[in-house]
C-alpha cells in the first residue's frame, strides 16, 4: 500500500486560535491507484495532499508511505521520499526569467546539490537537455524550449509545469486544483495529459469539478468539514450524494 491514513488529523494556528482542518482521516491507497478528492472550498482537499508529499506533518494519527511513517523520518530520509511524490499544483510557480527548459529541469532539484543545480541550469549537459527537451515533447511544447517562462500563456506554463514533474519521473503524483485557473477549453485537454503522465503510477488530486473526477478516476473520496463524507467508485457516487457534499457551499 502506498498510502495508509490511521486517524489523521492536523491543526493550523490561527490569531484568534487553532483551527482543525482535518478530523480522524483513516483511508488507504494502494500502489497505482487513481483518485479524486472533492469537496467544497476549506473542506481540508489541499491539506490532505500536503499532508501526502510531506511537506506537512499530522497533528494527530500517522500517515505512512509505503509502510513508513512519514512523521518519524529524519530530515534526510523525508527529503528522500519527497523525490518520490511529484505535485502540480494550481499555479504552476514556474521561475519567470527562466526558460521551459529551465524550469522543467528544476524537477530534479531534489536529486541535485547546490553546485550541480546551478551548473545544470545555467549549462546544462547533453543529457540533461536530452531529458529536458523529451518532457517538453511529451506536453507538446518541444518548441517552447528557450522561451522564457513569462512569455508563456497560462495553458502553457501548466504544461511546462507537468513536463517538470516528468523530469522529477516521481512514483506518486499529486494535483492540486490544476486545471481550475484555466479556460474550460484547455481544461479537457489538461487533464487527458496528466493522465497520460500518470500512467503507471499512483495519482490523487483535488478537483473542483465533479463531472471530470467522476469521468476520469475510479474512486472519489468526498471531504465535508475536514471528514471524509464518502469513499467510493465513480460510479457508485450519485447525484444526492454530490448535493449533499456542496449543500453548505451551495446554500
Amino acid at each position: 500500500m502506498t498510502y495508509q491514513a490511521l486517524q489523521v488529523g492536523h491543526v493550523y494556528p490561527s490569531r484568534t486560535g487553532a483551527v482543525q482542518s482535518l478530523f480522524e482521516i483513516g483511508l488507504g491507497i494502494e500502489k497505482g491507484e487513481q483518485v479524486a478528492l472533492l469537496g467544497p472550498s476549506g473542506s481540508g482537499k489541499s491539506t490532505l495532499l500536503r499532508l501526502l508529499n510531506g511537506t506537512l506533518r499530522p497533528g494527530s494519527g500517522e500517515l505512512r508511505f509505503e509502510g513508513r511513517d512519514l512523521a518519524a523520518l529524519s530530515r534526510r530520509d523525508l527529503r528522500l521520499v519527497r523525490r518520490r511524490i511529484g505535485t502540480v499544483f494550481q499555479q504552476p510557480s514556474l521561475v519567470p526569467s527562466l526558460s521551459a527548459s529551465q524550469n522543467a529541469l528544476c524537477g530534479r532539484l531534489g536529486r541535485w546539490t547546490l553546485p550541480q543545480s546551478l551548473r545544470a541550469l545555467l549549462s546544462p549537459s547533453e543529457g540533461d537537455a536530452r531529458l529536458a527537451e523529451a518532457a517538453l515533447d511529451k506536453v507538446g511544447l518541444a518548441h517552447k524550449g528557450p522561451a522564457r517562462a513569462d512569455e508563456l500563456s497560462g495553458g502553457q506554463q501548466q504544461r511546462v509545469a507537468i513536463a517538470r514533474v516528468l523530469v522529477q519521473d516521481p512514483e506518486v503524483l499529486l494535483a492540486d486544483e490544476p486545471f481550475s485557473s484555466l479556460d474550460p477549453s484547455l481544461q479537457k485537454q489538461l487533464a487527458e495529459l496528466l493522465f497520460d503522465v500518470a500512467q503507471g503510477r499512483t495519482l490523487v488530486a483535488a478537483l473542483h469539478d465533479v463531472e471530470m473526477a467522476l469521468a476520469y478516476f475510479p474512486r472519489v473520496i468526498g471531504l465535508h468539514g475536514g471528514r471524509v463524507a464518502f469513499d467510493l467508485p465513480a460510479a457508485q457516487v450519485s447525484p444526492a450524494l454530490i448535493e449533499r457534499l456542496y449543500a453548505g457551499e451551495r446554500s
